[in-house]
Order: structure tokens, then sequence, then C-alpha cells
């Protein structure tokens, strides 16, 4: 199963070439992976949230441009003890082209003691729902 949401490339996130600029998809990422953790039930107001970005990579399959509407996907593909990876592709909703595909791993982070900490087995059991065998 998978998370969607659906973006529009604004003028701002293109380049000179009306491209929509690499460091963009980074930005739709994080949309995309903060909708997912709020649909599984996590409040990620400033005070509360207890992840940190160990890893983001994103590879650019098609080019994306200003006005093009996007559908973002999002998908687990590993649960850890500490941490989960996600996974999106990066869709032109009018063509279903692939546009890019990103990957990110995401840690449950104790920010008073500063290391890492088991993810909670509620937690599992949500991102268990979006977990994909590629």
């Amino acid at each position: 199963m998978e998370h969607e949401i659906q973006v529009i490339a604004r003028f701002s996130e293109t380049d000179a070439l009306g491209h929509i600029n690499n460091t963009s998809y980074f930005i739709y990422l994080e949309e995309a992976r903060i909708r997912f953790l709020e649909m599984l039930g996590f409040d990620l107001n400033g005070q509360n949230f207890s992840f940190i970005l160990a890893s983001a990579k994103c590879d650019y399959i098609s080019q994306g441009f200003f006005n093009q509407q996007l559908r973002i996907t999002t998908y687990v593909t590993k649960i850890g003890t500490k941490s989960f990876q996600l996974e999106h592709d990066i869709i032109n909703k009018d063509t279903n082209q692939l546009i890019a595909h990103g990957q990110v791993v995401m840690v449950y982070f104790d920010f008073e003691k500063q290391q890492s900490k088991p993810l909670p087995e509620l937690m599992k059991q949500g991102l268990n729902t979006y977990l994909v065998h590629l």
C-alpha cells in the first residue's frame, strides 16, 4: 500500500531552462514525508518532533516542468528497531511518467539525550501497513 499527495510545480521551483530545479525535488519529498507521518497519527509540531533524517537521496529519471501536476507516492521498504526507510515516486499526473525516485532513512530520536531510540510498537504497526517488498 502507498500514501499519495499531489503538488503543482511552481515557477519559483524551476531553473532558467524551465525544468524543476534539482533541489525542489527534496522539498516535494519532505512534504510527502510530513503528510505520511501525520497520516500515521504523529504530531509534528516543533516540540514533539521525534525524528531525524539520516539519509536522503533522489534519482532524476525524466524532466519535470513548471505547472505540471505531480503525484508523490510514499511507501515503506524497511523497518528497523530504531529507523525506517521510505521511498517516494514523483510521477507526472497527466502521463503517469516517473519523473524522480526518492529514498530517505528516518531515525526515531531522543533530542534530550541526543541519541536514537527504539521505534514505538504502535508506529511499527502503522509503518507495516505501508511496507512494500521490492
